[in-house]
């Protein structure tokens, strides 16, 4: 379609199968070297925290690629973003931020506002009924057990036959419990 060359521009990076927003902009960016935003979680955090003084999570929004945009210099715009993506994969880390040790923490709006906590919560997924409990349930019969179980009795730890037998057979094809010959089931030796 380009005549065997990769294309520069984010739209027609975008029309290659397989290419996101994300990778048609780090491409631009980092091998054609375009004033492109590039946002990926670590350059997120480090707006959010330095430029709008929050630690909310979440995917990259379109407001997020304008202030990225906006924050670039002209010159040298793929040097940045790289440089923001480390400063937040190193030292601007989710969990335990090093501001000692940040380059900006004078211009930090987090800082400043004396690094409030985020007022989003992540949602925990479920659990109760979840495909997760039902191999969770296999695997510690299996592991209580001295030995092999039967199909039979395995099957008996969850009501609902369908979703049994799909977890045990990702539970097979995963390699964590093999089925013997007799039609036991253990972990595998």
């Amino acid at each position: 379609a380009h005549g065997g060359v990769v294309p520069s521009a984010v739209e027609a990076l975008l029309t290659l199968p397989g290419v996101g927003d994300y990778t048609a902009r780090a491409v631009a960016a980092f091998a054609f070297g375009q004033a492109v935003p590039v946002v990926d979680t670590n350059v997120r955090r480090v707006m959010n925290r330095a430029v709008r003084g929050n630690t909310d999570a979440g995917s990259a929004t379109q407001a997020d690629r304008m202030l990225m945009g906006s924050l670039l210099p002209k010159h040298n715009a793929a040097r940045f973003s790289a440089a923001v993506m480390e400063l937040g994969a190193l030292i601007c880390t989710a969990s335990s931020p090093d501001c000692p040790r940040c380059p900006i923490r004078t211009d930090c709006r987090w800082v400043h506002l004396g690094k409030p906590e985020s007022l989003v919560r992540n949602k925990s997924q479920a659990w109760h009924g979840t495909d997760r409990q039902v191999r969770g349930r296999i695997l510690g019969l299996l592991r209580e057990a001295p030995g092999a179980l039967s199909l039979d009795y395995l099957q008996a730890a969850w009501p609902e036959r369908s979703q049994w037998q799909r977890c045990l057979d990702s539970l097979l094809a995963d390699g964590l419990v093999s089925a013997e010959p007799n039609g036991m089931v253990r972990l595998p030796q």
